[in-house]
């Protein structure tokens, strides 16, 4: 073992956000293929949401998802804790509550010590204690490429399932957590971010989103996803595409890591930002009046972000005062709208 490297998103290709493969390409990949069916399999691949979701009684059904990528921070320690928060995060955004996980690692065993493996495993472990979860096992394989995540089985009930397309007009868009963690990442990777930018940013992105959930779980929610490698606007996309309504941002509320936007208006945007500029962006509308290093932190990729919820209107201020209270980054970001229908108006 030749390698202890002091900064591990130097250690691999591509690192620095977790990127993901493009919607595109995966449904060219699935398409035609034919798919097991069951009639308890309540959300699959052919309505594809934030996690798997089977039926195992009128009281009870398992919400299934899986996670994982290269490092975007160079503590191992962090990096485990941000790699758990972000796959256990797909189960909060469905409504239910993860309970068991197994950890997936990709591991350069030949010129990375093992130590650095035990502190991300330690850093995974630390956050899945702090959900109540159980790890009960994993796989790992030799790779050139160190990457970790979890895949993770939680419980929820058939009849509380949240997905992504259940928008109502009238309905509020709240968000939790800010925006720009991938060009903070970049910048990170570029040994451009400052120790405090990189803690706080890190700390935020190793966050769980399980006191978000919670909190809405005492709302009328009408649809939820979590914010990760497709950016807001992809993600948001996701949501409105082929729902029959429309949604209406209002840029200037949304919360986003101030550094972003510098480094936005420098250039120093991530490859993945263009790619879901290039997939989703037919679907977007911005105003004069939007900033383009704004319009690029709303595709930036990110890594373990926030919850976008939408709320029925009448109960969008007390969820929003309630996830405050908690001591949650929130706020109100847009609405839905009958007009443009599957389209998305930054204003």
């Amino acid at each position: 073992m030749t390698m202890i490297p002091t900064r591990l998103t130097q250690a691999v290709k591509g690192a620095g956000c977790a990127a993901k493969l493009a919607p595109g390409d995966l449904d060219r990949a699935l398409c035609g293929l034919d798919l097991p069916v069951d009639e308890n399999l309540i959300v699959g691949l052919e309505r594809a949401d934030d996690a798997g979701v089977y039926r195992i009684s009128d009281e009870l059904a398992l919400v299934q998802t899986i996670d994982f990528f290269p490092p975007m921070v160079d503590d191992p320690y962090w990096f485990g804790q941000i790699a758990a928060a972000n796959a256990l995060s797909d189960i909060y955004a469905m409504g239910g509550t993860p309970k068991t996980a197994m950890n997936v690692v990709a591991f350069p065993a030949k010129t990375m010590d093992i130590s650095i493996l035990r502190q991300i495993i330690e850093g995974g472990l630390v956050t899945m204690r702090e959900a109540g979860v159980v790890l009960v096992g994993g796989h790992t394989v030799e790779d050139s490429e160190l990457k970790y995540g979890l895949s993770v089985t939680g419980f929820i009930h058939p009849g509380g399932i949240l997905t992504k397309r259940s928008l109502c007009p009238g309905d509020r868009l709240i968000l939790t957590k800010p925006l720009g963690t991938g060009i903070v990442c970049t910048a990170i990777k570029g040994g451009l971010a400052s120790e405090e930018v990189a803690g706080r940013v890190t700390r935020i992105m190793a966050t769980l989103n399980r006191d978000a959930a919670a909190v809405m779980s005492h709302y009328p929610v009408n649809a939820c996803t979590d914010i990760t490698g497709f950016g807001f606007l992809g993600h948001l996309a996701e949501m409105v595409v082929d729902s029959g309504s429309g949604v209406r941002i209002d840029a200037a509320a949304v919360p986003v890591h101030p550094e972003a936007l510098e480094w936005a208006a420098m250039g120093l945007i991530p490859g993945g930002a263009y790619n879901n500029r290039m997939f989703r962006g037919r679907f977007v509308t911005f105003a004069e009046a939007v900033p383009q290093r704004l319009q690029d932190v709303l595709f930036d990729p990110q890594t373990s972000g926030g919850l976008l919820i939408a709320v029925a209107a009448e109960a969008a201020e007390q969820l929003l005062q309630a996830l405050i209270g908690r001591d949650i980054t929130a706020a109100m970001v847009g609405e839905v709208i009958a007009d443009p229908r599957d389209m998305i108006v930054v204003e």
